[in-house]
């Protein structure tokens, strides 16, 4: 079954007592027993429900493996997978770029606990290697990374971990299992903020996590029942339903960011692009090797000051502002001051994370319409500055 069949029939038939094409949303907390201790499948909805179950189905089959647990967000989800893997005194590797919760659960949450969070450029194996000792329990990367976009190999970090005994889990949010199959590349586990493209139109909050060996998933599915942290039947009938468009609305996202991105990265105003399909992206050869795309997100550092990015990012046509990504409709976020705020001025500056970086998520408008908003508002810039320039001159 191909990848776009899986989305529209994966786990979803009929409803078979009325043939409703569409499977009904099953609102309810409990469910009737035939007798005490026996139950056609279900007893509480916080353990399991059939809503949920399907769309724990057709991420599974997505991802290519058997086991998946849904969550009520991206971080319920990191959570579980922590709480399952991280005791006092072990250590966790994590990639240089991640995302400003992650983060912040690591450093603020686990650390105090008695985790050791040891952060490095997962691109320098050498350093990776060296950086796993036998406290490792699990290394963690993005790739492609929030908020910059760097690519990471997945198949030798797996490889280096796998011979010291350690899990690595995949955060595949960005990528998808549209363009990235990360389990085929030896990860051990894969999270997802189901919120972002998997449910694709911002108005559900998401998370999973998945595994290939049912030995590794069963603490992760133990902890989804005994902390709750859950979503709503609601909730998974609109990812269900949003799913079912994600090839579509992948190849749109990803033709837009390939636009955006050519046309910024020659821009005098712009000091730089982040973008896996750029032939001088870094990561551009890993990400052709382990992708069958290169995404839909695009972040570039303006050339200007701090200032100039709270004007350029405010005021755009079709770029909204906000936190968030993977909509339909197009975002632009300032992660030093929204998603990565969470990190400190000081611990962003050492992670390269800068002040004039800005984050876009093209949604699925027409290329011409984003790209014209972009460079509209780099032209207002400009004009600012000669404006500034002028006044300057005749007041000397």
């Amino acid at each position: 079954m191909e990848f776009a069949t899986k989305t529209i029939h994966a786990g979803q038939p009929s409803e078979p007592e009325t043939g409703s094409l569409i499977a009904p949303i099953f609102q309810t907390s409990t469910y009737e027993q035939e007798s005490p201790g026996h139950d056609k499948g279900f007893n509480y909805s916080r353990t399991n429900n059939p809503t949920r179950q399907r769309l724990e189905t057709v991420l599974a089959d997505l991802e290519g493996v058997a086991h998946a647990a849904l969550f009520a967000s991206g971080l319920a989800a990191e959570n579980a997978v922590l709480q399952a893997y991280l005791r006092p005194g072990d250590e966790i590797v994590i990639s240089l770029d991640v995302y400003g919760g992650t983060y912040r659960i690591l450093n603020k949450v686990f650390q105090p606990l008695g985790v050791t969070v040891t952060q490095l450029d997962a691109s320098d194996l050498t350093k990776l290697e060296k950086a796993i000792s036998e406290r490792t329990r699990l290394v963690w990367i993005e790739t492609p990374t929030n908020p910059r976009l760097l690519v990471y190999d997945i198949a030798a970090i797996c490889k280096i971990a796998h011979a010291r005994s350690t899990l690595v889990v995949v955060d595949n949010t960005f990528a998808t299992p549209y363009f990235q199959q990360p389990f085929e590349l030896g990860a051990d586990i894969v999270v997802h903020s189901v919120t972002k493209y998997l449910g694709g139109h911002s108005d559900t909050i998401q998370g999973a996590a998945l595994a290939k060996d049912p030995s590794i998933f069963e603490p992760i599915k133990f902890l989804q029942n005994a902390t709750g942290a859950v979503p709503s039947p609601f909730d998974c009938w609109l990812t269900l339903r949003g799913l079912k468009t994600l090839e579509l609305r992948m190849q749109r996202h990803e033709a837009n960011a390939i636009a955006i991105a050519n046309a910024l990265k020659d821009h005098p105003l712009v000091q730089r692009v982040y973008f896996p399909g750029l032939s001088e992206h870094p990561g551009h050869e890993i990400a052709r090797r382990q992708m069958s795309g290169f995404g839909g997100m695009v972040s570039f550092e303006l050339n200007g000051t701090e200032e100039e990015v709270v004007s350029f990012v405010s005021s755009r046509k079709y770029f909204t502002l906000g936190e968030s990504l993977g909509g339909v409709k197009a975002l632009v976020c300032h992660p030093a001051t929204m998603t990565h705020a969470s990190i400190p001025a000081e611990a962003r500056a050492e992670l390269g994370l800068l002040d004039t970086l800005i984050r876009l998520s093209p949604g699925c408008e027409n290329a011409k319409d984003l790209v014209a908003d972009l460079l509209e508002g780099l032209e207002r810039l400009s004009e600012q500055r000669v404006s500034r320039k002028a006044v300057a001159a005749s007041a000397d």
